[in-house]
């Protein structure tokens, strides 16, 4: 069981610590000649735990956070699951809701900052021999982090009062402070002055001290760092409140269908820079035949759509709704929270879906229109088992508008087109005339606009069959 640290006993530990193992890499550079290459190996260890520990801070994270603009998280079917769930007695919840910036934040590194490191980490002509001091300088940086984790971010309750946005921004600051220095570290190398150094040093320094003040000089520096960013990071944390009347009558929803409607999903988790890249360099490794990076690919691809499924049965095959009073209700039995509540009468309108799951087991879904407990204000009921039944149940006032039947003339043309737009990129991977190389990178390059046209004429025969 988890023991939460004494406030009273812990309250001036983890704050000199910090700022002590801030002060040790200027140390370093000041008495122990420490050069660019020792900084880097320690801001980048440094780096890396704080976004682990980021991440973790992030999940526990009660308030809630606006949405990136412009942006689509990974996984951000889940930004809008309500509630949380305890790994253990006497643990803050984890929030699904966070998980979505933790695995972006993780994505980030894994592209933009692990491969670029390691390359100039092979490319430089120059050997850092480990010395005491720097590992030291290391193991305080890294023990602080953990002691603020445990001491004040847990002890003290302080994920009451934060958003996973707001947690992710220190790592993501820490993180793009490493590559600037890395980049000046590329540019002028070893010949960079003395003042520079102790000046990068120095700075983060005072923002490790302004982090964990509470005076007007922390207060100072942390009002014009936020100038510097974006101030709407957090806002009330997202939960409802049920309806004060019992339950009157339910309906579960059908996990087979569930689990159907979470393929048409996995194609979100590639429309990304991630997913983009993980198939690009699948279809580089095919093209070079290496088994061990075939199998690598294959195997990040089949992760993300494992992930994806994980993510969406979490979203929808979870739901149990209930009828309370005139409130329909979405009611997650995993987390035991509301997803959703809609007044029936409120004038909210209910359309029958025609979703290819459905018409393959003979199940139905709903949309719901008008949801103002919904940041898109549409919300989704089902897949059941039997729709009618469940409208007959929950006295939903859905008007009985039959889905298009089955039209075999649909079915056919959209199967001939469908053979004909994929006939061209077959036919380059078995023709004599054009090299693997060479078809592969027309496939990489083409392939997307053959997935349009395939893809829409596939929707077209399942929604007909």
């Amino acid at each position: 069981m988890y023991v939460v640290p004494s406030i009273q006993s812990s309250r001036s530990l983890p704050s000199p610590i910090l700022i002590g193992a801030n002060l040790v890499p200027l140390v370093g550079v000041v008495a122990w000649g420490w050069d660019l290459w020792s900084l880097l190996i320690i801001y980048w260890i440094e780096a890396f735990s704080t976004v682990l520990l980021g991440v973790a801070k992030a999940l526990f994270a009660e308030r809630g956070s606006p949405e990136v603009v412009g942006q689509i998280e990974p996984l951000h079917e889940l930004r809008e699951k309500r509630g949380g769930w305890r790994p253990r007695l006497g643990w803050p919840p984890i929030y699904p809701r966070n998980i979505p910036f933790g695995v972006s934040m993780l994505g980030t590194w894994t592209l933009t900052v692990i491969p670029p490191s390691a390359l100039y980490w092979l490319s430089v002509d120059h050997t850092t021999v480990p010395s005491i001091n720097l590992l030291l300088g290391i193991g305080a940086l890294v023990i602080a982090h953990g002691s603020e984790f445990i001491v004040e971010y847990l002890g003290r309750q302080e994920y009451t009062d934060v958003s996973a946005r707001e947690i992710l921004r220190t790592p993501a600051q820490l993180t793009f402070a490493v590559m600037f220095l890395a980049m000046l570290g590329a540019a002028g190398g070893q010949e960079m002055g003395f003042t520079l150094l102790v000046g990068i040093v120095g700075a983060k320094t005072i923002l490790a001290i302004s982090n964990v003040s509470t005076g007007r000089f922390g207060g100072t520096v942390r009002r014009f760092v936020e100038r510097l960013g974006d101030d709407d990071l957090s806002r009330p944390q997202p939960e409802l409140d049920l309806p004060t009347e019992s339950v009157q009558a339910r309906v579960t929803v059908n996990p087979k269908s569930v689990l159907l409607g979470s393929f048409s999903a996995i194609g979100l988790g590639f429309a990304n820079r991630v997913g983009i890249l993980v198939v690009f360099g699948f279809i580089a490794a095919v093209g070079t035949g290496h088994m061990v990076w075939i199998t690598l690919g294959l195997g990040v691809i089949l992760t993300i759509a494992g992930v994806r499924v994980l993510s969406y049965y979490l979203r929808y095959g979870t739901i149990e709704y209930q009828r309370r009073g005139e409130a329909l209700v979405a009611y997650d039995t995993l987390l035991e929270a509301p997803q959703w509540v809609v007044s029936i009468r409120s004038g909210a309108q209910f359309s029958i879906q025609n979703a290819i799951p459905d018409r393959i087991f003979g199940t139905g879904t709903l949309t719901i229109s008008g949801v103002d407990t919904v940041p898109s204000d549409e919300a989704q009921f089902g897949p059941v088992t039997d729709l009618d039944q469940a409208i007959e149940t929950l006295d939903l006032p859905v008007r009985r508008e039959e889905r298009p039947s089955r039209d075999t003339a649909v079915i056919a043309a959209s199967i001939g087109l469908i053979l004909c737009f994929g006939a061209v990129p077959v036919g380059l991977l078995f023709t004599s005339q054009v090299s693997q190389t060479e078809a592969f990178g027309i496939l990489a390059a083409f392939g997307p606009f053959f997935l349009i046209p395939i893809g829409a004429l596939l929707w077209a025969a399942l929604s007909r069959i």
